[in-house]
C-alpha cells in the first residue's frame, strides 16, 4: 500500500477535493476550526487560494475563508490522484 501523500490546505490547488487528515495546532486553533465544521475527516474543496492569501474551501454547501497561517496548519490528503498543488510562488509564508 502507498504511503499518504499528506500536504498542508495552504498547497493544494484550486478545484482540488480534499479530505482533512489533521490539525496541527493547539487548542485554539483546532477549536476555532471544530466550530467552522473543520475536522479530521471531513472533506473539503477548494474554491481558490494563491499568492499567500486566504483560502476558501466548500463545505456542505457553504464558502469558508480561512487565511493562509491557518491553511498551513490544516494537513488533509487528496480525495483523488488528481490533487495537483499550487505553484511555488503562491505559497504562503510561514509569518502569517
Amino acid at each position: 500500500m502507498p504511503a499518504r501523500q499528506q500536504i498542508s490546505l495552504a498547497d493544494v490547488g484550486t478545484g482540488v477535493s480534499v479530505r482533512i487528515d489533521a490539525i496541527k495546532g493547539g487548542r485554539g486553533v483546532a477549536g476555532r476550526l471544530s466550530s467552522m465544521g473543520l475536522v479530521p475527516g471531513t472533506e473539503v474543496q477548494v474554491i481558490s487560494g494563491s499568492r499567500g492569501g486566504p483560502v476558501i474551501v466548500g463545505l456542505r454547501g457553504c464558502r469558508i475563508a480561512i487565511g493562509c497561517g491557518m491553511a498551513n496548519k490544516i494537513m488533509v490528503e487528496p480525495v483523488s490522484d488528481t490533487a495537483r498543488t499550487v505553484p511555488e510562488s503562491g505559497q504562503c509564508s510561514s509569518a502569517d
